[in-house]
């Protein structure tokens, strides 16, 4: 039991770092602008998130077809992620930019399980491994959780709810790490990958369809495409020097 508390004290940190760009966005006034460039920072991070750590980890599979199919099956659990999205929101008479911030919601959801999942099964092969993972998520979540608090603010979601929103993003990432430390520790090892690759493909599919959509919706700014290969270089740094 004492190896499960460490691996949820661990999860808490990127849960923590997530939760600290929600209340930023929340602290100040967010101009279309500015929106727009944290969801391309975002959006780079994910990517990076993606092709820096999930995917050729789940590569790695001495069966490679088996996540590579994963992964374009997480493209379909996303239609149906987006489709859930849109009938909840057709029975709560919401609009379609609050559609587009609760997407953003499950796609950053969708990252703290990976992130979660990736602490939980380190920390099962050594501690150190754990705890290197999730100190180098946690710069990597600040500007996620900024950009998602901030989307649901130009959605129009209350106060209210974004902070209950914020706060929910510990429960994902939470899930995850219980998953990696219980389950996937015993499991073999084309289940973890595959997971890994399932969870990269939905990803790829937020970041196209929701976030980079999102981030054009308003005024934008030609330093896009910088903080999007910016945020790609930040997790990249930080997967090389912090993850090292």
């Amino acid at each position: 039991m004492s190896g499960y508390l460490l691996v949820l004290g661990l999860a808490a940190l990127p849960a923590a770092g997530n939760f600290a760009g929600g209340v930023l966005a929340e602290s100040f006034r967010v101009s279309e602008r500015t929106l727009s460039l944290a969801l391309h920072l975002a959006a780079g991070i994910v990517l990076a998130v993606v092709g820096l750590e999930l995917m050729p980890e789940a590569l790695a599979a001495g069966l490679p077809w088996v996540p590579l199919l994963a992964f374009v099956g997480g493209g379909a659990a996303f239609i149906g992620l987006d489709r859930a999205i849109g009938y909840v929101q057709a029975r709560m008479g919401g609009g379609e930019k609050q559609g587009s911030a609760l997407g953003i919601f499950s796609g950053v959801s969708l990252d703290l399980f990976s992130d979660g999942v990736m602490i939980g099964t380190g920390t099962v092969l050594n501690p150190a491994l754990g705890l290197l993972l999730a100190l180098g998520q946690v710069p990597a979540d600040v500007p996620e959780g900024f950009a998602a608090i901030a989307t649901m603010r130009r959605a129009g979601i209350s106060r209210g709810r974004r902070v209950l929103l914020a706060a929910g993003f510990a429960v994902p990432i939470f899930l995850g790490a219980t998953l990696g430390y219980f389950a996937l520790r015993d499991a073999p090892e084309i289940v973890t990958l595959s997971v890994l690759a399932l969870t990269g493909g939905a990803l790829t599919a937020v970041v196209v369809e929701e976030m980079i959509g999102e981030a054009h919706e308003g005024e934008t700014s030609r330093l896009g495409p910088i903080f999007l290969t910016a945020g790609f270089a930040v997790f990249g740094a930080i997967s090389v020097y912090v993850g090292a």
